[in-house]
């Protein structure tokens, strides 16, 4: 493992630009440039706020609940995005991969790092909305306490990315199969709706169930409230992400040699 991330920091001029390649392709030529990776996550949020914020809102101030479901989008979308076209990145590479010997997981690197900048956009507007509604100068000082969640976030999603990419290889219905389950943890995600809702009916195990939201809460919480989350908070997310990493290590060490031959 020493060796392997070595490599990556020997290539990791190659791998910032393959992510500007990323963006440059992506938005050439476009009007808004990367303010598209905006226009989903705010659409939703609208949508979300004016149809669900007096329904699942539980009563709260609709500027309020516009910040906690964007926070919650932004998240999700970052998870989502990053585990899904990972899916394909091996593909997408093959021609790097039959030229040069980097390691896999820089192509999947490049899926997550290209992911979380669309995803910091949507939080910098987060923080734009808390700062002016709550009037409080000192709201990027949160930024600092939010640091632990977003590392704990971008790790997950390196590592579901990293699975995603070496299980679509030898299996390629995965992405099918990623996008119905993405649907089903959407819903039961608190994410237009508190968590309160669940625990009031008793089905608030669904939301511990749930990997995806410990690791939102992480970033939603102090973002929105400017304070920590509970050390459980930080020690289920910690080992969710732990799992993650663990199982994408396990992955990449079984399959890597064979990659090549299934390509």
């Amino acid at each position: 493992m020493i060796q392997h991330a070595s490599s990556m920091w020997k290539f990791r001029h190659f791998l910032l630009a393959l992510v500007r390649l990323d963006l440059r392709q992506r938005y050439r030529k476009s009007v808004l440039g990367v303010g598209w990776s905006l226009l989903n996550p705010i659409a939703m949020t609208v949508v979300f706020t004016v149809v669900f914020s007096k329904v699942l809102g539980a009563g709260a101030d609709p500027i309020a609940y516009a910040a906690s479901v964007l926070t919650g989008m932004a998240v999700w979308s970052f998870l989502r995005d990053s585990t899904l076209q990972g899916c394909r990145c091996f593909q997408a590479n093959e021609a790097y991969i039959r030229q040069s010997p980097i390691p896999y997981t820089v192509y999947t690197l490049r899926t997550a790092m290209g992911q979380a900048i669309h995803s910091s956009l949507a939080l910098g507007v987060v923080v734009t909305m808390v700062a002016i509604y709550q009037g409080d100068p000192l709201v990027l000082l949160r930024l600092g306490l939010v640091a632990p969640g977003l590392v704990l976030l971008f790790l997950a999603a390196w590592a579901a990315a990293t699975i995603a990419a070496f299980t679509t290889v030898f299996f390629h219905d995965t992405q099918h199969l990623l996008e119905v389950l993405a649907q089903i943890v959407f819903f039961m995600t608190p994410i237009m709706y508190p968590r309160g809702l669940l625990d009031d009916k008793q089905l608030g195990w669904l939301v511990d169930a749930n990997p995806v939201y410990w690791v939102l809460e992480l970033t939603r919480t102090p973002l929105l409230t400017g304070h920590l989350p509970a050390p459980t908070m930080y020690l289920a997310g910690a080992g969710v992400t732990v799992a993650l990493v663990g199982l994408a290590a396990g992955v990449v060490a079984w399959l890597q040699k064979r990659v090549i031959f299934v390509l």
